[in-house]
């Protein structure tokens, strides 16, 4: 393995790509501040503009008298009350009913920026009424602006005039020092974001396995997050089977070559806690020798946003610095590629662990190239402090089928259940908009991966896509578990090991379209926030 040394000093660079960088956020505490040229305000009623909001009540209600959109949908009304002129009303909607929940903040602040861009504003300032309906809902709709505020990488760096949209954000308040403390955190979940949707969201060539090494050892410069990577194709064939696999086709093009990349975090202080992440890196996804075909291989460059996800985990932890964490990542990137030495279905293939895995599918490759370093990070895990161990993967069609397209799905294995730690991200993502569903390995998953003949131990998957078999998005885990050897550290082991696997092929964003960073957010609330 190659290190790559890192200094120790903390950063906000993201990276010097195309000059990465986030709008400056700016306390605000009066709505007339002439440094903003234009005013969004989001809530469910313009009754909850009282104190020195009440300036806006009237031109509202004026605004009301002839257009019944408002408090339905974004309008624009041109005011002397704000010194810019514009004054930009984005409804939440209802917010006391059973199905109503913080996203609403996000999602009206989204319309509104965009409504506030496409008048014009450089500078907006972001108004959000006092409201205890949701906790976090000033952290979620800031971080709603800056989804807003987002430019993908590749216009960035081909387009510098485009590489911002704004040059400052407002956001306004009634407590500085309130607001300057969620500024700290805003900043840092959003680098993490901008790091994941950068190189989730970047076309195959852009962000192929080498490349992304070079994009994250720019990112990690000069912060306490150390890098290193294995790229020596004998290695990888040596110490990880199945992701040798994988990458045997795209092994003969040296800009598609493999590269698994992994992220060390030591916070100050004894160790309390240690989290293992695991991020599937498929820089593109032909399906292999089970071709995607039927015009379904467009988007496939987005089957990196696990690794991606990990990547952007890390970004916040080198700007937050949690004390008593030890975080340990792996990037697996690999590209799926169709070709005379790509793998196919039938062959017997060795994992690290030592299990003799059938392969049925080579489109189920995630599943593999993740197997193998979730295998060396559970031997790491047994001798770590307190550790816990999650795969994070854009895997399966059926998690979306099963749970819509908005939603990360987590899974536990025996001792994560006992801790609940289903319970308490999905909890944390409620509070912060990154929400999660529970779901669950039984029995009838492990049956499902277990070999069918003496030749094998295992099944990769089966001959149909996910979205066309029962419990599709299930027994991916349940494999997981087998080909590693985390099926020997379950709650009946002397040395049980926690482990989750997540499954963001909903919640990481659409395609066409920019992605959302899930799930780091929901994670760095669970991990990282309660401990700065």
């Amino acid at each position: 393995m190659k290190a790559t040394p890192q200094g120790r000093r903390s950063s906000l660079r993201s990276s010097n790509m195309a000059d990465a960088r986030l709008p400056t956020l700016v306390p605000c505490l009066e709505v007339k501040d002439r440094q903003f040229d234009g005013v969004v305000v989001v809530t469910d009623s313009i009754s909850k503009l009282t104190g020195n909001l009440e300036c806006l009540k009237a031109p509202l209600e004026n605004y009301g008298q002839v257009d019944s959109a408002l408090e339905k949908d974004v309008v624009l009304v041109q005011t002397d009350v704000v010194p810019s002129g514009r004054l930009i009303f984005s409804p939440t909607g209802p917010l006391n009913r059973d199905q109503d929940d913080v996203r609403s903040f996000a999602d009206a602040t989204v319309k509104g920026i965009k409504r506030a861009l496409q008048a014009g504003c450089k500078a907006p300032l972001l108004v959000r009424p006092m409201d205890d309906s949701f906790p976090s809902a000033d952290l979620v709709a800031t971080l709603g602006a800056l989804q807003a505020l987002y430019v993908p990488l590749e216009v960035r760096e081909g387009v510098p005039a485009k590489a911002i949209k704004a040059e400052k954000l407002g956001i306004w308040c009634n407590d500085e020092a309130r607001v300057n403390k969620g500024i700290v955190i805003n900043n840092a979940l959003e680098y993490g974001r901008l790091l994941t949707r950068d190189i989730g969201g970047s076309d195959p060539e852009r962000m192929a396995a080498p490349r992304v090494l070079e994009y994250v050892q720019e990112a990690f410069r000069d912060t306490d997050i150390k890098v290193s990577v294995v790229s020596d194709k004998s290695v990888i064939e040596k110490e990880y089977p199945l992701m040798a696999a994988v990458n045997r086709s795209a092994s003969f093009v040296e800009r598609h070559q493999a590269r698994l990349i992994f992220l060390e975090y030591d916070g100050e202080g004894d160790t309390d806690k240690t989290i293992f992440l695991v991020g599937k890196g498929i820089t593109y996804d032909t399906g292999g020798a089970d071709i995607k075909a039927g015009g379904v291989m467009a988007g496939m460059h987005r089957d990196k946003c696990g690794a991606a996800a990990v990547g952007g985990f890390f970004k916040i932890l080198s700007i937050l610095k949690p004390k008593g964490l030890k975080a340990r990542g792996a990037m697996v990137m690999v590209r799926n590629s169709v070709g005379s030495e790509c793998y196919v279905s039938d062959e017997i293939i060795t994992s690290r662990a030592g299990v003799r895995v059938r392969v049925g599918n080579t489109d189920a490759e995630g599943r593999m190239v993740m197997a193998d370093v979730l295998c060396k990070f559970k031997e790491d895990a047994v001798k770590a402090v307190n550790p816990q161990i999650f795969t994070i993967a854009t895997l399966t069609g059926h998690a979306i089928r099963a749970m819509g397209p908005e939603y990360s799905i987590i899974l536990d294995n025996g001792p994560a259940k006992q801790l609940r730690t289903a319970q308490t991200i999905q909890e944390k993502g409620d509070e912060y908009g990154d929400p999660f569903e529970i779901s669950t390995i039984r029995r009838e998953d492990y049956v499902f991966a277990s070999g069918k003949s003496e030749y094998e131990d295992v099944l990769q998957s089966n001959n149909l896509p996910s979205s066309a078999t029962p419990r599709g998005h299930q027994f991916p885990a349940a494999f997981m578990i087998m080909a590693s050897g985390v099926n020997k550290h379950g709650k009946d082991s002397d040395k049980p090991i926690p482990y989750s696997h997540i499954d963001i092929a909903g919640s990481s964003g659409p395609f066409p379209g920019v992605p959302t960073g899930a799930p780091i957010v929901a994670l760095a609330a669970t991990f990282i926030l309660p401990r700065c």
